[in-house]
């Protein structure tokens, strides 16, 4: 007989429920399947009113983010086999309101990220005959690290200060805003740092780093909230000492 394990996944179907319940479903247990295979399995052949996001299943597109016995994860990165002998209990992510089982609404990350203007700004566009903009590997290898995100929305989900104050513009859109900082083709620094030194921004952070411990391509996100607090304590700092070198 082919082994199986228990799935017990949140089901949230406003048109019958009040509240979300769980439901638990036996899937056959293969060592390459992952998380979202089951699931699949699921919606294919025991249950197709389950639903929840995917789309690439490589860990590129980040839309199957949600929550693995407890942890945020990338389902389609994260082995039935790591979960034996089960049950795999499945989730949405934390902090973010429910469409419908393990779909969320991420219409908060989406206002946030535009607020930060994760793109190139330039005072003055050079002329397009004089050609590209072009960088060094040096260059790009000081902000590839933070251009990796994948709006996975992890993050949020294990950023405790997100849970307490949804205001806070949170670690991915930070991290972002700091890849563009970091870009020599850019500009804006000043720009976000005007926006990310409010109280919804950078100091609302208290490092507590789970961000990064979740992020599943590396980004660090705790570690583009500190650098940010650095350069807006210097910034701060020459204001004050040097009132007119800052004009």
């Amino acid at each position: 007989m082919e082994p199986t394990v228990a799935l017990t996944v949140a089901r949230y179907r406003p048109e019958q429920e009040a509240e979300p319940t769980f439901q638990t479903y036996e899937v056959p247990f293969r060592k390459d399947w992952v998380v979202l295979d089951a699931l699949n399995y699921v919606k294919d052949r025991l249950d197709g009113s389950l639903s929840f996001r995917w789309s690439c299943r490589m860990g590129v597109c980040g839309s199957c983010g949600m929550k693995v016995n407890g942890t945020p994860k990338l389902t389609c990165a994260a082995f039935l086999s790591d979960y034996l002998p089960g049950p795999v209990r499945v989730e949405p992510l934390d902090y973010f309101p429910v469409v419908r089982d393990l779909v969320v609404e991420l219409s908060d990350f989406m206002r946030k990220l535009k607020k930060v203007k994760p793109w190139i700004i330039r005072k003055e566009e050079r002329p397009l005959a004089e050609g590209a903009y072009l960088q060094t590997p040096d260059e790009l290898d000081t902000y590839k690290q933070f251009s990796m995100c994948i709006n996975c929305m992890l993050c949020y989900s294990a950023c405790p200060i997100y849970g307490l104050e949804p205001s806070f513009i949170g670690p991915a859109a930070i991290a972002l805003a700091q890849r563009y900082n970091m870009d020599s083709r850019d500009e804006g620094a000043a720009e976000r740092l005007e926006i990310l030194s409010g109280k919804d921004g950078i100091w609302q952070c208290t490092f507590v780093g789970e961000c990064t411990k979740v992020c599943p391509k590396n980004v660090d996100p705790a570690g583009a909230i500190q650098q940010y607090k650095l350069t807006a304590a210097t910034h701060w700092l020459k204001a004050v000492l040097l009132p007119w070198g800052t004009r």
